[in-house]
């Protein structure tokens, strides 16, 4: 058994989107119960902060996870440091608000490169690995955009939320004999720049109006979330998607 304080001591994790805002509040989540975590991300300066703070429990790689090739490197680079991969959080998304009129080919392919296709690569990755130690978690970053539509989102993303909620599913049934787990967390309006920045504050305000709970998510709460998911008390757990929205969405 592991010890409670720490359930995911000696683990080895991986983190896409590593640098963003979910991203550095899931590394710090899986670092403090106990995971060694393979940070991924586009931009490697996002990460100093994280490999400062961490040191040799971290390792920072920029990777284009929208490019199979670079993510054949990436992995090779994360098992020859860490080891085998035990959960992997396909976190990494880009937000486009254009409604489908607006949508154009190259929007289109760029977001499913980032929010979708990555996902499929590191899931080919480190699936093998995972099966033959009988044991793995992945966790993937799904969105309210996937059951409503894209209240705000648009066409393209809202559409490649869906596909990960899709992919998760695939993924549970595939593994679940082989002690993996493939589960979502799908959250709706985290405190990051695509609500900061991306949303208008009249858009901000009607949005706040609508939620229940009255507020916007914070990063901490997603990556609760995420180790939640990833806890080897959750191995009965596959094929979830875990609504993150405050009330406003109840199904």
């Amino acid at each position: 058994m592991t010890s409670s304080s720490l359930p995911l001591q000696g683990k080895v994790a991986l983190v896409t989107g590593a640098g963003g805002t979910m991203g550095r509040a899931v590394v710090d989540a899986l670092c403090a119960d106990g995971c060694r975590v393979a940070m991924i991300d586009l931009n490697p300066a996002s990460m100093a902060s994280l490999q400062e703070r961490y040191a040799e429990r971290v390792l920072a790689i920029a990777c284009d996870i929208g490019d199979p090739t670079a993510v054949k490197a990436a992995h090779a680079q994360v098992v020859a440091a860490l080891g085998e991969v035990d959960v992997l959080v396909n976190n990494a998304g880009i937000l486009s608000n254009h409604k489908v009129e607006a949508t154009d080919v190259a929007e289109w392919r760029r977001v499913m490169a980032a929010n979708l296709d990555g996902a499929l690569f590191w899931a080919q990755a480190v699936v093998p690995a995972m099966k033959a130690r009988r044991w793995g978690r992945i966790v993937n970053t799904s969105s309210l955009a996937a059951k409503t539509g894209g209240l705000t989102a648009g066409t393209a993303y809202s559409v490649s939320k869906g596909a990960m909620s899709a992919l998760t599913f695939s993924l549970a049934r595939e593994l679940a004999a082989f002690g993996v787990t493939a589960n979502a967390v799908a959250p709706a309006y985290v405190r990051t720049p695509m609500v900061t920045e991306q949303l208008t504050e009249a858009q901000r305000l009607a949005l706040i109006a609508q939620i229940p709970v009255g507020r916007f998510c914070e990063p901490e709460e997603f990556a609760h979330a995420v180790r939640f998911l990833a806890s080897p008390l959750s191995g009965f757990i596959t094929g979830e998607i875990l609504d993150l929205n405050g009330g406003l969405l109840m199904d």
